[in-house]
């Protein structure tokens, strides 16, 4: 297949050819179904998403703060899998509905919230990967300017000044793994499958290998706890806490899974995928948090907040180049698939007949670039309030798209039907807008920012997401209007018993 506008070299699973009745509208080669011939992510490619993903440097921050709130080796490793066994359980759920449909989260949003009303759910998922594309990019660029200095010390007085709030070296780090980005992704999903198939080993080994260095610093003895640890019921509640907000920082992923698993070669591998790659990687995630963390802390007393503090310990300048350069991979592995996926397909499915892949991606890069993400990162309103409040709402999204799918419709989708403005269209509803399901994003949406904002709410705030999704479902499934032919991938009607 030519790239033709798509800008999708070797990409052969979609149906370019618009079907009969189609919108233009609703519809482009990048947005359509793909083709089971054409398929080619495996249980492998699945697995490297997670061993990329879930060895982010976020989420090693994120657990060695269990550590230092005062969990020990056992109870972070119980945290993190248990976390690890709901978040399997929730990306099958959202992955199926990609491997049977074959369409991007936007698509699949027409089926809940009708045609137009799709955008809703794919603008919010879209603005948050956006602004944590460029976040994550300036965090990467840090690593890249130790690297730099560390093989050109006289590169440092590059990095005395500030223009827009970074330096001379700042600005080249961050605009070097700007256009790296750029460039991988302007080739498409199967480019970004081949990285992350490359990134994942590179990361494990790296990391383990981090992890081993630190544990013969510290004499091969690791402290288990600090002095300050937990018992009794606040460490139980810190453990289940724990495991909580470790599948609320997956709150993006599992809502547009699908964005991956529509080219996924069967639902034994996105399982056996995210079977290795989530309950037992966290795992070997929990135990190189431990030895890390626990290893500094025998050698002196000191809790690390991340690897990165690692990297810039390590005496060895080749070394420290290496251990830079697998940090700097990772993080651009974690970046193409969390933070670059979604909001391309949130601007194809926004102007389906203006951009493609290739063109939304540099619309999405260079929005990441405009809004000065370090200084988003530097002002905890932002991040706290405008990232913070999106992200809560993401769980109510979630619990509605799920019960729609699963237990309204009984995973039973007419996939041409979503390609249609036609008004007797399955997924019309009013206008193009299932007002039901908007009445109950709206109402467990300020469910949801009440428990996110309001310190009376502290108590829970660490269930929220579960909380958010399980009030979603329960809201959207009291409202949803059960009634009328439910359809299956093929566009035949299927009877189905009335549960109206």
């Amino acid at each position: 297949m030519s790239t033709g506008s798509t800008g999708l070299i070797g990409d052969s699973s979609r149906d370019d050819a618009p079907f009969a009745g189609v919108s233009p509208d609703l519809y482009n080669p990048d947005l359509a179904p793909t083709k089971r011939e054409g398929r080619r992510w495996g249980a492998y490619n699945i697995f490297t998403l997670w061993a990329n993903d879930v060895h982010s440097l976020g989420n090693y921050a994120f657990a060695i703060g269990l550590f230092a709130l005062g969990l020990g080796g056992w109870q972070i490793l119980l945290a993190l899998t248990l976390g690890g066994v709901f978040l399997f359980l929730l990306l099958n759920l959202s992955g199926f509905m990609g491997e049977k449909t074959g369409v991007p989260f936007p698509v699949m949003s027409r089926i809940a919230f009708g045609t137009s009303g799709a955008q809703i759910p794919a603008l919010i998922r879209g603005a948050v990967a956006i602004a944590w594309f460029g976040i994550q990019t300036y965090l990467a660029s840090v690593v890249l300017r130790i690297m730099i200095i560390a093989l050109a010390p006289s590169a440092e007085a590059l990095d005395s000044n500030s223009f827009l709030g970074l330096s001379t070296l700042g600005w080249i780090s961050f605009v070097a793994l700007w256009v790296v980005q750029v460039i991988i992704v302007s080739y498409g999903m199967e480019m970004i499958r081949k990285y992350e198939a490359f990134a994942g080993p590179v990361i494990l080994f790296t990391m383990i290998a981090l992890a081993i260095w630190m544990l013969n610093n510290a004499d091969w003895s690791i402290a288990w706890s600090t002095p300050d640890s937990l018992t009794g019921l606040d460490m139980w509640l810190k453990i289940i806490g724990g495991a909580s907000l470790w599948v609320a920082i997956y709150g993006t992923f599992v809502l547009n899974f699908c964005d991956f698993t529509r080219n996924a070669t069967s639902k034994s591998a996105i399982v056996r995928g995210n079977f290795w790659g989530i309950p037992l990687n966290m795992l070997v995630f929990g135990g190189i948090v431990i030895t890390m963390a626990g290893a500094q802390f025998r050698i002196d007393g000191r809790i690390i907040e991340a690897p990165a503090d690692i990297v810039q310990e390590v005496p060895n300048t080749l070394l420290l180049v290496l251990a830079a350069l697998a940090l700097l991979i990772l993080t651009i592995a974690v970046n193409l698939m969390a933070n670059f996926v979604a909001p391309i397909y949130a601007l194809n499915n926004l102007f389906p007949k203006h951009l493609n892949f290739r063109r939304a991606a540099f619309i999405s890069a260079v929005i990441g670039l405009v809004i000065l993400p370090w200084n988003l990162y530097n002002t905890p309103a932002v991040i706290n309030y405008f990232l913070g409040g999106l992200g809560a709402i993401l769980g109510p999204l979630f619990g509605i798209v799920m019960a729609d799918y699963w237990l309204v419709r009984r995973s039973k989708i007419n996939v041409l039907a979503l390609f249609t403005t036609d008004a007797d269209g399955e997924y019309h509803y009013t206008k193009g807008v299932n007002v039901r399901a908007v009445i109950a994003l709206v109402v467990t949406a300020v469910v949801a920012l009440l428990m996110a904002f309001i310190p009376a709410f502290a108590i829970v705030s660490e269930f929220s997401w579960f909380i958010g999704a399980g009030l979603g479902a329960i809201v959207y499934l009291a409202v949803a209007d059960r009634r009328g032919p439910f359809h299956d991938v093929s566009g035949e009607p299927i009877a189905v018993a009335s549960t109206h």
